[in-house]
């Protein structure tokens, strides 16, 4: 996925210092064609859902194998006193839906098209639809990845083992803004306080200040 983001950006940079008109002049003259056609970006905008859906889909199964006490050898739902309280079930099930969405929106705009203008324009990128789509994606995959860390702060306060010096800064960096989940409380502002930590590089940045620059 890294290296799909990182495709999708080299195209973004070229297109947008490009010309897309039609015609082209030049000091030789004009020369008319499909240059306006916008199939570059819709191409490149499928794929940067593609990529960014697989990003929140193995997050969901880590999520998965977090809750999961057979797998994780942790408390079952990272639940202080289980069967009293749910820990951190909940939170899987927006997880899992987030990706379903993901796996119907990440189908490619691009192999679409429609006529219009009385069958002159016969076929376009639909670019617009698919920078949507990728839009909503990458929202999708927030949440997901928030709910991520969510639980796998839970699961490193139950964890036995010292975690890494990246791991722990990251963790840190969690626990400033959430507690850990004792008794059961509404869960997603705590969610959406990670949410806003990772887009405003909060926890990058703690993790970076123990380990270095991330690539």
């Amino acid at each position: 996925s890294k290296d799909a983001i990182g495709y999708v950006r080299g195209v973004l940079e070229t297109e947008i210092n490009s010309a897309t008109d039609n015609p082209l002049i030049f000091d030789f003259g004009a020369i008319s064609g499909g240059n306006f056609h916008g199939q570059p970006l819709a191409l490149a905008l499928d794929f940067l859902g593609i990529a960014v859906a697989e990003i929140a889909d193995i997050s969901e199964r880590r999520i998965a194998r977090l809750v999961d006490s057979k797998l994780s050898g942790l408390p079952p739902f990272l639940a202080e006193k289980g069967g009293l309280n749910s820990g951190l079930m909940i939170p899987q099930y927006p997880a899992a839906s987030l990706v379903s969405e993901n796996k119907v929106l990440a189908h490619p705009a691009s192999v679409d098209s429609i006529p219009t203008s009385a069958n002159m324009e016969d076929h376009v990128s639909m670019g617009g639809i698919a920078a949507r789509k990728a839009l909503k994606i990458t929202e999708n995959a927030e949440n997901v990845v928030a709910i991520e860390y969510l639980c796998a702060a839970q699961a490193l306060d139950f964890h036995k083992m010292k975690a890494g010096k990246g791991t722990q800064a990251a963790h840190e960096a969690v626990r400033k803004s959430v507690a850990h989940v004792g008794e059961d409380r509404v869960l997603a502002p705590d969610m959406q306080k990670i949410r806003e930590m990772m887009l405003e590089g909060k926890i990058a940045e703690a993790v970076e200040k123990k380990v270095g620059k991330l690539k």
